[in-house]
């Protein structure tokens, strides 16, 4: 028996690689698009690719994987993090997990999950076919199985065929990504890192919170990026310009405002720039207290009025910018939208459309925030359509037959 599987990602190595192992019989060919397999791989996490997260602290999936947590939390039942960190250290890649939660080679470098895939393809004799463009299913006529890994799709052309065939498709739109600010006093302080912050869209209840980068551009880090995450389609419906607030401090006000006063208690004669009860960058103290106190800025803790500390909590904690567009690279690896959830059979990932055509990875409607979420994604959905053609190919299962279009889309 033969499987096709369209996209040389990481859900497509994962997949086939699975597959194989549960299957030894089955003959794989992976086809990749381009002339290179797992490039998103090779420069995800900065380089060192964040394989997946300790989900430490994470009550509701929800919280993590703003669309298709529910899928997430029946799809863990047979494939979680766990098994994930399990799977990769039994096949060779050691991992390391940081104080955050996010799961990395020990190697500290994206080549050790290339390499061990490229090693298993080449033990399991799995085909690799490069410059490959899948658009139709008789490109892959007379497999008896299909995979669809190929990725997300920012402008859709690739769901396109799926389409045809039946396939309700949710409107792709980029998610993970930094944003553009044209405030030159904010910009000037690029190259500063907030430890904590807290972003959010006023009047809504969307909140990214993690360290915070100030970048020649706007912003970035994983408060942004986790915001970008939630609000993806509220974001780009409004064609990127929205305003957006941020909590320098990630505290509460009267947390912020406890620690103003008690420090215009203890340090009353230090003068404002001098002292930071907060812990923030020098640079951007000073940039918050010109902001809200101009010409006071330079006075002692002892001084502040009460209009005073009451304009910089507000500065501190609900500071807002006009957001001119996405940052003016494209660093999103990350796509909100595919195939839609209903489209596909819950437990096995198999098409209601077409019988034996299956997805995994960013081609479906899942995708979470940055932290190693949307490689566990990727893990457990490929491992889950692997686990559902080896039953599906089973001696016992129905005569095979090559995947082909129902007759309405021909």
């Amino acid at each position: 028996m033969q499987t096709a599987v369209i996209g040389g990602g990481a859900a497509g190595f994962f997949l086939a690689v699975n597959l194989k192992e549960m299957m030894p019989e089955m003959g794989i060919t992976i086809f990749e698009r381009s002339q290179r397999v797992l490039a998103k791989v090779a420069v995800s996490g900065g380089g060192r690719c964040n394989c997946t997260n300790s989900f430490g602290g994470v009550g509701d999936l929800s919280a993590v994987y703003p669309r298709g947590h529910r899928l997430m939390k029946r799809l863990f039942n047979g494939f979680d993090y766990r098994d994930a960190y399990a799977w990769f250290e039994r096949h060779g890649v050691p991992l390391v997990t940081q104080a955050d939660g996010c799961v990395f080679p020990r190697a500290q470098d994206s080549q050790a999950v290339i390499d061990c895939f490229l090693r298993l393809a080449r033990q399991y004799h799995i085909a690799i076919k490069t410059g490959c463009k899948i658009q139709s299913l008789p490109d892959v006529a007379g497999y008896d199985f299909v995979a669809v890994t190929t990725g997300g799709s920012p402008r859709g052309q690739g769901l396109r065929w799926l389409s045809g065939l039946g396939h309700e498709v949710e409107s792709p739109v980029p998610s993970l990504f930094s944003l553009r600010i044209d405030d030159s006093r904010l910009t000037a302080l690029q190259g500063l890192v907030v430890s904590q912050a807290t972003t959010f869209l006023p009047g809504s209840k969307l909140r990214g919170s993690g360290p915070l980068l100030l970048t020649h551009w706007g912003v970035s880090g994983p408060a942004v990026l986790r915001l970008s995450s939630y609000a993806a389609r509220l974001l780009a419906d409004s064609g990127y310009r929205l305003p957006m607030g941020i909590n320098w401090t990630g505290l509460a006000e009267h947390d912020v405002l406890a620690a103003l006063s008690a420090a215009a208690s203890r340090e009353p004669q230090k003068q404002l720039t001098t002292f930071c009860p907060l812990g923030l960058p020098q640079r951007l103290w000073h940039y918050l207290l010109e902001k809200s106190l101009a010409q006071h800025a330079q006075q002692r803790w002892g001084e502040l009025g009460k209009k005073d500390v009451n304009r910089l909590v507000n500065i501190l904690t609900n500071d807002v910018y006009q957001v001119a567009g996405r940052a003016p690279f494209n660093d999103e690896f990350v796509t909100c939208g595919g195939i839609a959830l209903k489209a596909v059979n819950m437990a096995t990932l198999e098409s209601r459309h077409v019988p034996r055509l299956y997805f995994a990875g960013e081609v479906l409607d899942v995708d979470g925030i940055t932290g190693g979420f949307n490689f566990q994604a990727a893990w457990t959905t490929a491992y889950t359509v692997a686990r559902s053609i080896s039953l599906a190919a089973a001696p016992s299962s129905a005569t095979a037959c090559p995947v082909s279009a129902p007759p309405h889309s021909r």
